[in-house]
Parts: C-alpha cells; structure tokens; sequence
C-alpha cells in the first residue's frame, strides 16, 4: 500500500434534508492511485500480477484496426517518452529560463514519433490492475482474494480497450512468471498503465439522481429545501441545485471499487447478468482521472496545493495516465450470483 489519502468530509449531511436516500447508501472504496513501484504481492495499477508460471499468458485473437491511431509505438517507447517529458518539466520547473528540450531529448522524441511498423497477430494482453481481497474490499468468489484485469491495448467493438478478469487464490501460485510477454505494439500511450499503489478509502455514496424516483429528482431541483445550509455551499449552484448533489454528494469521481454506478453521458441502462439475468453491481472503475473541474471537493486533502512541484498526474488528477475515450471511466460490472458470470463494461 501507498501513502493515506483522505477525502474530506462532504460539505453537509444530504440524508438530513432528504431522508428517503438514507437506505440507498452504499460503501465505495477510493482506490486513490499513486506512481510507484508495485511488487506482483501488491495491490496496483500496471504492476506485475501473480501470474502461474505454467498458465498460459492471455491475448487477443481478435483483428485491430491499422487506421485506428495515427501513429503506433511499443510500451518501451511510451516509457521512455514518458521519461524525457518528466525530466523536462522538472528541469523547467527549477529554472523557467532552461532550453524546453536538450538535444538529445529532442533526438529521442523525433524517433519515438517516427512510430513503428504495424503487427498482424495476436497481441498480449497488458496488465491493468491487481486487487488483492486483504486490501480492497470487492465482490469475490469464495475460492478467490485475488482479481486480476487485463486488456488488450486496442480500441474493439466500443471504442476502448476490451477487457478480460482472471480470479485466483494467491496461496495456490508457488511458482510466478517472472517475464510476461508484452504487445510488440499498442494503439496509443493512453491504454499503457503507469506503475502505480493504491491507498484505499471507504466512502459512502448514494445513487445517481437518474437512477431516483421521480419524486426525489424533484425535491433535488427544488431550490426551497436547500435554503437550510450554508449558503457558501449553496450559491454557487442556486441556478441549478441538482448539480450540487451530483457532483459533490452522490459519487466519488476516480478509481473505485463498489458503491454507485456513475452515469454520464449516457442514461441508466439494463445491467441484467447475460447468464442468469441477476443485476450486475459495480466491481471497478477505471477512472480517466481522480477529480475533475465540476468535482473539486472531492480531491483528497494530500492532494491540495503546496508549495513544491506537483507529483506526476496532480495537476489533472490523472496518476495512472489511462485516458478512456478523452476523460471518461470504463466501469466493471460483476453478478453478485457469481462473479464467473460474464462481467461486462459501461463506458461513461
């Protein structure tokens, strides 16, 4: 595990003025990830996984588009692209009047953007995300602490990676593949994880005002039950006081196991498991970033300004440097009936 991070409290208790949502409480877990250097025993973002030696890595078989990004790179030259720009911005940071790139730093990004030659063929999946039981609270099988996500680092049928779960009880691998094969190629920076460790914290949250009773949207929308609380709070939505409870009081932004489905752009949509019809509950989001401009109280308090350089990803809250579809969350979906039931994904 990372360092604590801590959300702040929200700004006011909404089951005091709306206590029909009391019973929908539920508890997410803010996985709150940060840059590190992750072991196949932790809980991380792009680390190693506990992977049998004798199980055969997954890939996908399935055919990728050429024309799908403009230009294609292999992991090892998003790493080092990632590298030449963190050195840059702290050169600059220490001394504003410094040359934007050295040389040789310029040499480097030419030949990264310079690209490589495409790959028909299958292609390994990438590791996303690991999530031992000891750590995180999340829908597991009994025979299971360990999930294990992986994609392939191609657009599909969705327009963004597809995702496979592996579950597993760590006990049972003795043996672990110390070198998994890598895509030779992948579609774009954005669907290769930074190496990162989570800090979980439990949050409450309470449904999307969409997934409400009609009853309910409209005491949201109702100005005059607002009148109780601190107007600081409240001015700055007074035009529209729905948007108050949707972006600091219903759900957590970011990555995340459990709580509530976070519906944006689209609508809520039938979540029935396709294998035996039990509705799917929320298992992970894989968040574009941590907080965003209508969402600032949610920012953990060890994220709030200071006085020395940002980490890595502060400035946007975007630490894993995943982009799903320009700023949105691919949400991972499970039958609590059995988390083996296809799980499938809602991008939103």
């Amino acid at each position: 595990m990372n360092a604590i991070f801590t959300t702040l409290p929200r700004p006011f208790d909404v089951t005091e003025l709306f206590p029909q949502l009391a019973p929908l409480a539920r508890t997410a877990t803010r996985l709150h990830p940060r840059p590190g250097s992750p072991t196949v025993h932790d809980s991380s973002v792009g680390g190693p996984l506990l992977w049998p030696a004798d199980e055969p890595w997954p890939y996908c078989e399935e055919p990728h588009d050429r024309r799908a990004a403009l230009r294609i790179n292999s992991p090892d030259d998003i790493r080092l692209q990632r590298r030449v720009l963190a050195a840059a911005a702290e050169r600059l940071h220490l001394d504003p009047e410094a040359p934007e790139w050295t040389p040789e730093e310029q040499e480097t990004l030419e030949l990264i953007r310079a690209g490589r030659p495409w790959f028909d063929g299958p292609i390994p999946l990438v590791p996303v995300a690991q999530l031992y039981a000891r750590d995180i609270p999340f829908p597991c099988p009994p025979d299971a602490d360990l999930l294990q996500v992986l994609w392939c680092p191609f657009d599909h049928e969705m327009a963004h990676p597809k995702t496979a779960l592996f579950w597993r009880s760590s006990a049972t691998v003795t043996d672990d593949l110390d070198a998994p094969p890598e895509p030779p190629i992948v579609q774009d920076g954005w669907y290769l994880p930074e190496p990162c460790l989570f800090s979980p914290e439990q949050v409450t949250e309470f449904p999307n005002p969409m997934e409400l009773d009609k009853e309910i949207r409209d005491q949201l929308d109702d100005r005059s039950r607002w009148e109780t609380i601190d107007p600081a709070q409240y001015n700055a939505y007074a035009y529209d006081p729905g948007e108050l409870y949707l972006n600091n009081l219903c759900t957590a932004p970011g990555w995340k196991t459990g709580g509530w489905t976070r519906w944006s752009p689209t609508d809520p949509v039938d979540r029935a498991c396709p294998e035996c019809g039990t509705e799917a509950v929320p298992l992970l989001t894989i968040a574009s970033s941590e907080w965003d401009g209508g969402s600032a109280t949610w920012i953990a308090e060890e994220d709030r300004p200071t006085l020395g350089p940002p980490s890595l990803g502060a400035r946007d809250g975007n630490f894993t440097l995943i982009d799903i579809t320009g700023g949105n969350n691919l949400q991972l979906h499970v039958c609590p009936s059995s988390p083996y039931h296809p799980h499938f994904e809602l991008l939103q």
